[in-house]
């Protein structure tokens, strides 16, 4: 889940690399370093900390290489420190190496070289690659491409998931990556060439981007790129054109990215939308192309993920059943992938990941393909790993996302989700006209809706303001009111690091009222109007207990038995949760600000998870 940067090219690549590093933040952040190139040595500063670290070591600023590595790290082997900060060097200086993703049979290789007389400064997986590559360029001394095949032969010694950039001192004009498993993209620009795992990082310098699949190696130079399979036999690419605005990956004049992709969902929601769905026509998925006879052939529905795009999943199961009447099972991915789904050609499994890089989310659809079913991937990175081991992709159109907690992302996923099932049932035939016609309709103005529910920030930040002291916050919710307390639940967790647990309203009295007690706070979402009046039971007898509640509603409902209603726009049950979310992200940024708390950067976490 690290993040890494390369430049070579005609520039200073110091200021190019720590600008890169910055943006790439959300990937980890308990360490960061830069290697370049100098006159006749490799320069390699690093230091634990935030990527800001950097600018305090002494000698970084004269850097003048015009090629370099950069890497900031969320640590998995060996606890954040200086010595297991990347970029990591050979024994004898030759090389230097950052890395994206673990090793899994670090310990046998590294073994394997402490018998061959190397030896080892850190405690991390990554370590043993510089000194694998060593070991195989003084066995290929006389080949005509020594760097490349050495590094090619280390790569074939490698067991689980990388992304590698590597600086050798002998060329120091060439550097030379690869990836399995874990993402890297190469940026062309005019005599340079830019590296990195996420586009974000380099959109500034260029909008032309290489994206380089599992087995690929790319050899590099200031003005030209070679690539090569897993077996080393030259391919080629094309260029593809990412049309991000660049302003999306900057503050823009917010405090936090948090704050700014929360107040985006109603452009991100509309562009979402976009050509699929328009006044009085049916849904457009052209680009699947899905038949009668095609979704008729489908006993089950799959939709895998991992955290908020499972949420996402299971916002939309409802729908999917009550329009389509095909059974659908959300399920975890990490779950999924390691036991027997019952999936054959007649599932459908649909695969939900923000990046596109969730290795789980991957594995699963691989295992998946394997087994004969169908798989469509929703991703909102073009050219993203999944995206090109599916046999469909669908994109939503948020922009890119920095904060690591999940917010447009999740809006877009559900509204994509839906704009699919309205798709499925209109082909199928499944329901009325009416019906589809309905949602349809409340669709278009979610964009709307979503930007009126964002005006309640006012009360929302009362509320926190009361409560986050608190230790522990409970969310219910009934039907897809529950899932949205599910969401609620992880975003507070996730920013605030408050213990908060969701329950269907229904299961309180099943064994979780036993923690109710005087002035806990409980969080109740009622935005169906069949299940209203028994969620607003649930909710006497938690203030009953003595408990502080904070309501999220468009029900009538009598306001003065709660400390605090937030009041939204009313739509179609089956859509809610992509207004009623809005208002509770709201409460976890703030609540994450009176506690004075990183909001963009929460502890232990990182934006794409591209390890298992």
């Amino acid at each position: 889940m690290c993040g890494i940067v390369g430049y070579i090219g005609t520039r200073k690549a110091s200021p190019i690399l720590i600008d890169g590093l910055l943006k790439l933040e959300y990937r980890g952040y308990d360490s960061a370093g830069i290697s370049t190139i100098e006159n006749g040595y490799i320069s390699n500063m690093k230091d634990k900390g935030r990527v800001k670290n950097l600018y305090e070591i002494p000698g970084i600023d004269d850097l003048t290489g015009t090629i370099g590595i950069a890497h900031t790290r969320w640590a998995t082997h060996g606890k954040p420190a200086k010595e297991n900060s990347h970029p990591h060097m050979d024994n004898s200086n030759l090389f230097s190496v950052v890395h994206n993703g673990i090793i899994e049979n670090y310990q046998e290789l590294k073994e394997f070289l402490i018998g061959n007389g190397y030896h080892f400064i850190s405690q991390t997986d990554t370590e043993i690659i510089p000194n694998l590559i060593h070991y195989y360029y003084t066995k290929n001394a006389q080949n005509e491409n020594r760097l490349l095949h050495a590094i090619h032969l280390a790569c074939k010694d490698l067991k689980g998931s990388y992304a590698i950039e590597v600086l050798c001192m002998d060329e120091p004009n060439t550097m030379i990556v690869a990836r399995k498993d874990s993402p890297l993209v190469i940026g062309v620009g005019e005599n340079e060439n830019y590296i990195s795992s996420d586009i974000p990082a380099i959109l500034s310098y260029t909008k032309s981007f290489y994206l380089l699949n599992d087995g690929d190696l790319a050899k590099l130079s200031k003005d030209s790129v070679s690539f090569y399979d897993m077996d080393l036999t030259p391919i080629k690419k094309e260029v593809k054109n990412i049309e991000w605005d660049v302003s999306a990956c900057e503050k823009d004049g917010y405090e936090d990215f948090m704050l700014k992709e929360i107040y985006e969902q109603p452009k991100s929601v509309r562009e979402t939308i976009g050509s699929r769905l328009k006044k009085n026509e049916k849904v457009n998925f052209d680009d699947i192309g899905f038949t009668k006879e095609t979704l008729s052939n489908f006993n089950m529905i799959y939709m895998v993920a991992c955290g908020t795009a499972m949420h996402a999943g299971l916002a939309v199961k409802p729908m999917l059943e009550k329009l389509c009447h095909i059974p659908v099972t959300v399920d975890i991915a990490s779950e999924f992938r390691y036991r027997e789904p019952l999936i054959d050609e007649h599932t459908l499994c649909i695969y939900i990941s923000q990046s596109g890089e969730t290795a789980d989310t991957i594995a699963a659809l691989k295992l998946s393909k394997a087994k004969g079913a169908t798989t469509l991937a929703i991703s909102n990175v073009i050219g993203s790993s999944i995206t090109r081991e599916a046999d469909y992709t669908i994109y939503t159109h948020a922009g890119p996302e920095i904060a690591v907690a999940s917010t447009k992302a999740y809006t877009s996923q559900i509204t994509l989700l839906t704009l699919l099932t309205l798709y499925f049932a209109e082909v199928l035939e499944s329901v009325s006209a009416d019906t589809i016609d309905n949602i349809k309709s409340e669709l278009l103005l979610l964009p709307e809706k979503i930007s009126e529910a964002l005006k309640n920030v006012e009360k929302v930040k009362n509320f926190a303001h009361k409560v986050y002291t608190e230790k522990d916050i409970f969310f219910l919710g009934r039907g897809t009111d529950y899932t949205v307390a599910m969401e609620a639940s992880l975003k507070l967790k996730e920013i605030s690091y408050i213990h908060s647990e969701a329950y269907a309203s229904g299961e309180l009295k099943h064994g979780p009222i036993a923690l109710i007690e005087n002035g806990i706070t409980v969080v109740g979402i009622l935005t169906d109007p069949n299940l209203v009046e028994k969620s607003v039971s649930n909710l006497q007898e938690v203030i009953t207990r003595g408990a502080k509640t904070l309501v999220v509603t468009n029900q009538e409902i009598n306001k003065e038995n709660y400390d605090e209603v937030i009041e939204i726009p009313s739509t179609h049950p089956l859509i809610s949760p992509i207004i009623s979310i809005i208002p509770l992200q709201l409460f976890s940024y703030y609540i994450s600000k009176e506690k004075g708390l990183d909001v963009d950067k929460p502890r232990n976490l990182a934006k794409s998870v591209t390890v298992e």
